[in-house]
């Protein structure tokens, strides 16, 4: 039986990255839904996408782009995403890849 000591010292946060931290997204991967809670204790739905146990977060503004891609593009199978900005200042921009 391992020590609070030895876990502790092994601990690794669980931590969601971000779609723009791919180098390309495949459209056929799934999707799942996810809660989280701000500071302030208010709860708040958000999408992620799971590559190798590793949660990557899909903002909607994202999959907004996505969408206007694939009216223009049906046959697309992967894009890029970018982001700028930090915060509530984030924005992304999303590029046609294959």
């Amino acid at each position: 039986m391992s020590s609070l000591k030895e876990i502790a010292e092994s601990y690794v946060t669980k931590q969601t990255l971000n779609v723009a931290d791919l180098d390309k997204v495949f459209l056929n991967l799934p999707m799942e839904d996810r809660t989280g809670t701000d500071s302030e204790n208010r709860e708040f739905q958000y999408k992620v996408i799971v590559i190798n146990n590793q949660e990557y977060r899909v903002p909607n503004t994202v999959i907004e782009e996505i969408q206007k891609i694939i009216k223009l593009r049906p046959d697309t199978k992967a894009v890029k995403v970018s982001k700028t900005g930090t915060g509530l200042n984030t924005r992304y921009s999303v590029e046609f890849v294959e």
